[in-house]
């Protein structure tokens, strides 16, 4: 599930982004999409691709990964995100959900970041 109203154009500094074309509310479910979860060997051979940056971990351990379908991969990064991923395991789906109202023509952001206290360095310059 994907609102009608999300649409992918092009994000000033960042390639494509995900926006809308309405408000949206507070703790609004914008996107449910199924993933296709990936072994552990699996994400090794990936991770040595150019998908390495689409794939998200998944599982309680982090060994898998993840190819979530959808807009999913191209939310851009912020550290202060208007959205957030939330993951079923049991499911194989991810929810985007928004944390707070967002208006018309705004780019929606996820962080990347695994959990407080769990921060690896990351790959990509936050703008």
């Amino acid at each position: 599930m994907i609102l009608p109203c999300l649409f992918v154009a092009p994000s000033e500094n960042r390639g494509r982004g995900v926006f809308t074309s309405e408000p949206l509310l507070e703790a609004q479910a914008i996107e449910i999409s199924p993933v296709l979860v990936l072994s552990m060997e699996e994400r090794n051979e990936v991770e040595k691709t150019r998908l390495h940056d689409y794939i998200f971990e998944w599982g309680k351990e982090g060994g898998e990964a993840c190819v979530a379908w959808g807009y999913l991969s191209i939310y851009n990064h912020a550290a202060e995100p208007n959205c957030q991923y939330e993951m079923d395991y049991e499911h194989q789906l991810i929810t985007i959900r928004t944390l707070r109202p967002i208006q018309v023509g705004e780019e929606l952001f996820i962080n990347y970041l695994p959990e407080e206290g769990d921060i690896p360095p990351i790959w990509f310059t936050v703008q």
